[in-house]
């Protein structure tokens, strides 16, 4: 669902669309609220998603207030840049909201040329390509949403709440990745719970339920869209008050202000739906206003700060550890 947020690693169709059906569908869905943020995403306005590795930091790489110049790791954490990677996200954030910033800076140019290109070819050679050397001048880096840790809920098998409808991967809450999650976690989410719903389906094929009637397809009611730009105005709108209000900090104020907004734009999203022939955009909109308002939902309810749900008004972590569940 990474595409709810302005900045995101995720590919241009990661638009929360599985979470959204299974949740019309009447499945639970869970622990929305937990979204990991990589600290370093490459800021670039032509390209949106190039990830830099969290190993240019583990090999050496500095961030820096590109306004002062200051490294400012050490001010968050003991470990400064290898601290793990939801406090250097809230790092840069802050350094970024701060300073009113656009980016800060990632470092490495300090390392010997032949050092750089060695470790990391790929991103020299893609950087060079945008006009950055990054064995002379450092990079300039944004936190962006990276994993999606909530998600439909399933069980061992695989299986969610409606019958015959299984989920693996992004798509669900599968209890792996808990609060936060470690890197190649999603593989084993994958592989793991992919293989348990192939083996479940295979000894229960004979007794899962027929596939519901599709009922026919009536567009007699509704016309082209005249006004596309409505469609745009809404994504961009979701995009940007859910980077400020429902991102790396929160607070209750922003939530709430972030839930005002969702149910209006709700509300419009479903008139316009009504109104109109469906198109790729409009089917992925109507998914990403239900996403959002189950984010939104789900950061509400969580009274502390745990993992990657990190509020202000509740600073504390709560000594029992509890899955936020949302029943449609």
């Amino acid at each position: 669902a990474g595409r709810a947020y302005l900045y995101s690693t995720a590919p241009r169709g990661a638009t929360g669309d599985g979470i959204a059906m299974a949740w019309r569908a009447g499945c639970r869905v869970s622990n929305m609220e937990f979204m990991q943020f990589h600290p370093t995403c490459l800021y670039n306005l032509d390209v949106k998603n190039f990830l830099i590795t969290e190993a240019v930091r583990g090999e050496g790489g500095i961030l820096k207030n590109p306004k002062t110049g200051h490294r400012y790791m050490p001010d968050y954490d003991e470990r400064a840049e290898l601290a793990p990677r939801d406090i250097v996200a809230r790092a840069n954030d802050a350094e970024i909201k701060r300073d009113g910033l656009d980016y800060v800076h990632l470092d490495i140019s300090h390392k010997p040329p032949k050092f750089v290109k060695m470790h990391f070819p790929n991103i020299y050679e893609k950087l060079l390509g945008l006009g950055i050397d990054i064995t002379r001048e450092p990079i300039p880096v944004v936190p962006a949403q990276h994993y999606t840790c909530g998600g439909v809920l399933v069980d061992m098998d695989g299986r969610t709440d409606a019958p015959g409808l299984y989920a693996a991967g992004e798509v669900t809450q599968s209890g792996l990745h808990g609060a936060n999650r470690l890197a190649s976690n999603s593989l084993l989410e994958c592989f793991v719970f992919g293989d348990a719903c192939a083996r479940h389906i295979d000894a229960h094929w004979d007794s899962l339920p027929p596939p519901p009637p599709i009922q026919h397809w009536d567009e007699s009611r509704v016309t082209d869209s005249d006004e596309e730009v409505v469609i745009a105005q809404c994504w961009r709108e979701i995009r940007q008050f859910m980077w400020n209000f429902v991102g790396i900090v929160r607070t209750t104020k922003r939530l709430e202000r972030a839930q005002h907004r969702i149910d209006l734009l709700r509300s419009e999203v479903a008139d316009y739906y009504s109104h109109f022939r469906v198109t790729p955009d409009l089917i992925e909109l109507r998914n990403l206003v239900e996403v959002a308002a189950l984010i939104i939902r789900s950061a509400l309810s969580r009274h502390e700060s745990r993992g990657l749900h990190f509020t202000l008004d509740y600073p504390g972590t709560a000594t029992t550890a509890v899955d936020t569940i949302l029943v449609p």
